[in-house]
């Protein structure tokens, strides 16, 4: 019984939102209050807001990997304890919106690696990441509607992007989540990994995308993410001053004299 107090004791004492840097480029952040299924709170918003801004900052990240701790949820969604407290306000920032992610501004890739549930809040936070990898006890779903609630974490839009619509309308209609196993059939999921190779596959994932240039990547996001906003005529505009961006850094000089030279190129990410 000591043990089991000391245990939660240290996890209630640690920071809600962890940081490590990884090899080759990559960070790691994970949602880390598995005694409340990493439900978000004000700590967690503003942690996620800090790793965006650290991440952003270091020009040595390229990539970055999202997950939580344990294995009974991604993330629960908002604290029902918080709200109820009347610390909703709390759990978004600013600049970012809810949990301090899902409406920030990022120029690279994160890849979400979802190590169990991803409902209401966090089955957002999971569609505003690039990639998803997850394990495939997983699910995804917007419950919302079950509680009298809107899913405005970017749910409603996102969702419909990430799916066929008519599966996307039945899940945001009735509140039923979609398993792990049709995520990936429909396209919405990567890759599927067994809980201890998740981080693995995540981190296999990055390494497929750190082996390029990370400007030229940055890039071609940016104009991607954009893909169902736009005009053919504005995302070409967009393209363009891409291109352009790009064609400005010492990368774009490495590729072809790396290609000539038959080797590896070197990116330095300026």
């Amino acid at each position: 019984m000591s043990a089991l107090i000391s245990d939660l004791k240290s996890d209630l004492s640690s920071p809600a939102v962890l940081i490590e840097r990884l090899p080759d480029h990559v960070m790691l952040v994970t949602l880390n209050r598995p005694q409340a299924r990493n439900a978000v709170n004000g700590d967690v918003a503003s942690g996620l807001q800090a790793a965006i801004d650290q991440s952003e900052a270091d020009a040595d990240v390229w990539v970055v990997i999202l997950t939580g701790t344990g294995h009974e949820a991604f993330s629960a969604g908002a604290d029902l304890k918080a709200l109820s407290n009347g610390q909703g306000a709390a759990l978004r920032t600013e600049r970012s919106g809810f949990a301090g992610f899902v409406h920030a501004t990022r120029s690279k890739p994160w890849i979400a690696a979802v190590n169990g549930p991803a409902l209401a809040g966090g089955c957002e936070i999971a569609l505003a990441c690039d990639l998803i990898v997850a394990v495939p006890q997983s699910r995804f779903g917007l419950p919302e509607v079950k509680r009298g609630l809107v899913a405005s974490a970017g749910g409603l839009y996102r969702l419909p992007r990430a799916l066929p619509q008519a599966v996307a309308l039945e899940m945001i209609l009735t509140g039923e989540p979609l398993s792990a196993e049709r995520a990936l059939q429909y396209g919405m999921v990567n890759r599927l990994a067994e809980p201890e190779h998740l981080l693995d596959e995540a981190r296999a994932l990055a390494a497929r995308i750190t082996v390029n240039a990370p400007i030229a990547v940055r890039e071609s996001l940016g104009v991607a993410r954009h893909a169902l906003d736009c005009t053919d005529a504005e995302l070409q505009a967009l393209s363009t001053q891409a291109q352009t961006r790009v064609m400005a850094s010492d990368d774009f000089k490495e590729g072809p004299r790396a290609f000539i030279e038959k080797r590896a190129p070197r990116w330095t990410g300026r």
